[in-house]
């Protein structure tokens, strides 16, 4: 089985290298990186160069994506966000059993933060406990890492690049109703806090509030209804 694993950036110097050395150093390596950027200003296109990642132009994250799996000679993709790290070497290996045994075409995973604070990780905790609880009637999945198999992404046609926010939710919702859809259960990985350093741990959990409550009552997001910024290391 050949993965390819699919990173969308945008100014990413700051955290593209460490995913990137977490990937080297995974215990299976049949794999292929491909970095989507999007007309980055700072060091990313030169850090993925130097870890031998392919690159690509990209976008907005689901379009990205979809232009990452444009190139990509995998039968299954992974795609992570830059600022995810990878806890264990035998992550991609122990996943991908997981995926095979329960015969998944769709798989989110658990997060969690990589502060040790304690808001982040009873934020995390909530997050966690309802994308295990919802997921056999409303699937939820972060697109910060999030496994599909190819003949499901081409099925779905890719991510709805017309999403502003939540496109990774959209996307697991829709393959659920076509195939099987889980969440990992042997490992969670770890991201970065930024985004709540960046815009205040309030006005995240508002927001997300709002966005969960318009998928319910709305369906999609589009035309930026809630507001997102996806260069979080542009200084304010």
């Amino acid at each position: 089985m050949f993965l390819s694993i699919i990173v969308p950036t945008k100014n990413e110097e700051e955290h593209l290298g460490a995913l990137l050395k977490d990937l080297r150093a995974q215990s299976f390596h049949d794999t292929e990186v491909i970095v989507a950027d999007a007309r980055s200003t700072d060091g990313t296109r030169a850090i993925a160069s130097r870890y031998k990642a392919r690159t690509v132009d990209g976008g907005l994250p689901g379009e990205g994506r979809n232009m990452g799996v444009e190139k990509a000679r995998g039968d299954l993709f992974l795609f992570l966000d830059a600022d995810v790290r990878l806890a264990s070497k035998h992550f991609l290996r122990d996943a991908l059993k997981e995926m095979r045994v329960r015969q998944l075409d769709v798989m989110a995973v658990r997060v969690l933060p990589d502060s040790g604070r304690m808001m982040d990780r009873a934020m995390h905790r909530i997050y966690n406990w309802y994308i295990r609880a919802t997921q056999s009637f409303h699937p939820h999945a972060a697109g910060a890492c999030l496994f599909a198999k190819r003949h499901m992404h081409e099925a779905l046609g890719g991510f709805d690049e017309s999403i502003t926010l939540a496109e990774d939710v959209d996307y697991v919702k829709r393959g659920a109703k076509i195939g099987y859809f889980g969440i990992l259960k042997s490992s969670p990985v770890y991201i970065s806090t930024r985004r709540m350093d960046k815009e205040g741990r309030g006005t995240m959990a508002v927001k997300y509030l709002k966005a969960e409550a318009h998928l319910v009552t709305k369906g999609p997001i589009r035309h930026h209804e809630v507001p997102y910024d996806y260069d979080y290391n542009q200084k304010k």
